[in-house]
């Protein structure tokens, strides 16, 4: 794991958001960075080589989402630089997929 990688896990090991997130779990022929199955949401965070793979990016996240995963993506830079943020947007994102009222697309 990259240290951005490294500094977020662990805020979300442990369910320490209240549900369980994985780290390098194969889905198919994808390995994300994070994943908490039971909501389908992947998180990965993208450093440099990142902005020559945008192509590539797009096709998994457009993948992913084909087969119910919402993707959210963060930088190394706001994850080191601004932790807060990134939790409070990954909690959202929580809030929204485990809603009972929502379903996804509702938001």
């Amino acid at each position: 794991m990259t240290p951005a990688e490294q500094f977020l896990w662990d805020e979300l090991k442990n369910k320490k958001l209240g549900v369980k997130f994985r780290r390098q779990h194969i889905i198919d022929n994808y390995i994300p960075d994070f994943v908490a199955l039971s909501i389908k949401l992947v998180i990965e965070v993208d450093g440099k080589i990142h902005l020559i793979r945008k192509d590539e990016d797009t096709s998994r996240t457009f993948w992913l989402n084909s087969i119910g995963y919402k993707v959210i993506r963060f930088k190394n830079e706001e994850v080191i630089n601004n932790i807060a943020e990134v939790l409070e947007k990954i909690k959202l994102e929580i809030r929204l997929l485990t809603s009972p009222g929502l379903s996804k697309g509702e938001e």
